[in-house]
């Protein structure tokens, strides 16, 4: 079974989405969602980042984070993956209602069915990496086996599923 997922506001799913209004508590600071964590992250040690933080809305975030124009870490290619399981990882351990939300969806695919991003979704034509789903799976497992560590470091980066062609199959 396939469950697609984009809007936070589409019910059950739309917790899944990063601009679903569930803030954590992660490095010290409060985040009003995981898209606002995420996006601050690209400019660790500079000024955006607060900013990116204290940004009012999950949109106005990543937006920011969008900005090409601001600083990005040199080193965000290879940690994004990272920042992104730390902040989904952290929304699930922080919230039970959606944490049984995820869970319940057993061994389904998870995808985020975003028509215009082809890393973290599936893309237009589904033939996207959806690593946002992937995270999502990769979570659930977690949280059903029981771990308690707070989150995977860059050292500790998730493993990369392939598909064996657009959005079927996980190749083994």
């Amino acid at each position: 079974m396939t469950i697609y997922f984009y809007l936070e506001r589409e019910q059950p799913y739309g917790c899944f989405s990063n601009f679903a209004p569930y803030g954590f508590v992660l490095d010290h600071r409060y985040w009003l969602t995981s898209e606002h964590y995420f996006q601050a992250q690209k400019f660790v040690g500079t000024p955006y980042f607060e900013q990116v933080r204290q940004a009012p809305t999950p949109k106005d975030a990543a937006n920011l984070g969008r900005d090409r124009s601001l600083p990005l870490r040199p080193d965000w290619d290879n940690v994004k993956d990272a920042v992104m399981w730390r902040a989904v990882l952290c929304k699930f351990q922080t919230h039970a209602k959606i944490r049984e939300i995820l869970l319940a969806t057993n061994s389904a695919l998870l995808v985020e069915n975003a028509p215009h991003d082809y890393y973290w979704g599936c893309g237009a034509d589904g033939s996207g990496q959806n690593r946002l789903g992937q995270i999502l799976v990769a979570v659930r497992e977690h949280l059903r086996h029981g771990s308690t560590s707070e989150a995977r470091s860059s050292a500790d980066p998730l493993p990369t599923p392939r598909y064996t062609r657009g959005l079927g199959h996980l190749a083994q």
